[in-house]
């Protein structure tokens, strides 16, 4: 049992979820959880750097941490403007091709755009007046500064515990191991322009027929099809797409049964951030169980901002999910289509 707990990122769990839980409860205490998308997204640094020496954590979460805020700042901005189709599935693309690049580039882990579109598409989806989008951007601004600093905090409690915590197995302390660095052939990288190429058709395609059809919140077809889509240079591999399918589709379902009751804030707060500490335990290990948290986090978060009627939420996530992951699916035999051709002329 200790070996299974040791495997598992306790710490960056806990980290995650103070990172999501201090500012919600904040926004609570004022009233404002109509602000709670912005301050989860800007939270969402404390995701990475995950078991990483202090000195490669310290680029790996500003990096991230700065990613977010574009995406985020990108997000209100088109809200401001009204959402127009055009300009949304402009910067839609950029996120998603530029995302792809960076993740691998950077070597980050989450290893996919995912967070950065999600963040650029619920913000556009938000109605922004324009006086408030500075100070809703300087909100994920600042729970991504406080994120950043819980991240690095970690450096103190291991200089005060010592190394004798991680000699002994500790779970809390795990060794840190991972080393990533900074790849400079990604742009000349054909496996690296694939997955861009596969993002940036998905989001198209998958987008365009929640659009046609008038599913409500297109962009969870659009989140599910980065969802499932492997990183750059990882095998494409069908099993492994229908576990981030199953664990996205069973998030829908969790989802449903947690909100059923119609809880108070605080209770949704608190779903907010257990799945927080679970999907950030799981999502190095096991992507497709991380789903099943990451899933009714974000629909946690979307409901504390604009609560929405729980029927019509189930159901449109549900086809949405359907969809992307169908959209995800056929560009995933495709690649192996290509890569295996790749192989014969070679």
């Amino acid at each position: 049992m200790r070996r299974q707990l040791a495997s598992l990122s306790v710490e960056v769990g806990f980290r995650a979820a103070a990172a999501v839980a201090v500012p919600l409860l904040v926004l609570f205490a004022v009233g404002r959880l109509d602000l709670a998308a912005y301050a989860t997204f800007g939270a969402f640094t404390a995701l990475y750097g995950r078991n990483e020496p202090y000195r490669l954590r310290l680029r790996s979460v500003s990096v991230a941490g700065v990613a977010l805020l574009v995406s985020i700042s990108l997000g209100v901005i088109v809200a401001v403007l009204g959402e127009p189709l055009w300009l949304l599935t402009v910067l839609l693309l950029v996120v998603v091709v530029a995302g792809t690049f960076f993740a691998t580039a950077f070597q980050l882990l989450p290893a996919v755009p995912l967070f950065f579109v999600f963040a650029l598409l619920v913000c556009a989806a938000i109605p922004t007046p324009a006086a408030d989008a500075w100070p809703r951007i300087a909100l994920a601004a600042g729970v991504a500064v406080f994120s950043w600093l819980l991240t690095m905090s970690g450096w103190l409690v291991r200089r005060y515990a010592g190394d004798r915590a991680a000699r002994t197995g500790a779970v809390l302390l795990k060794k840190l191991h991972r080393r990533p660095g900074v790849d400079t052939t990604v742009l000349s990288d054909g496996r690296v322009w694939l997955t861009a190429a596969q993002n940036a058709i998905g989001v198209l395609v998958a987008g365009g027929i929640a659009l046609a059809f008038g599913l409500g919140h297109a962009y969870w077809a659009v989140v599910s099809v980065v969802a499932v889509i492997p990183p750059a240079r990882a095998a494409h591999s069908i099993s492994r797409s229908l576990h981030r399918i199953f664990g996205t589709i069973g998030g829908v379902v969790v989802t449903a049964l947690v909100l059923v009751w119609s809880p108070p804030a605080l209770v949704v707060i608190a779903v907010v951030v257990v799945c927080q500490f679970f999907a950030e335990m799981l999502v190095g290990r096991h992507y497709g169980s991380a789903l099943l948290f990451i899933t009714p986090m974000a629909l946690a978060v979307s409901h504390l901002a604009s609560p929405a009627p729980l029927g019509a939420l189930v159901v449109d996530r549900v086809l949405e999910t359907i969809l992307g992951a169908a959209v995800g699916i056929a560009l995933v035999l495709l690649a192996r289509a290509v890569e295996r051709s790749r192989g014969l002329a070679d």
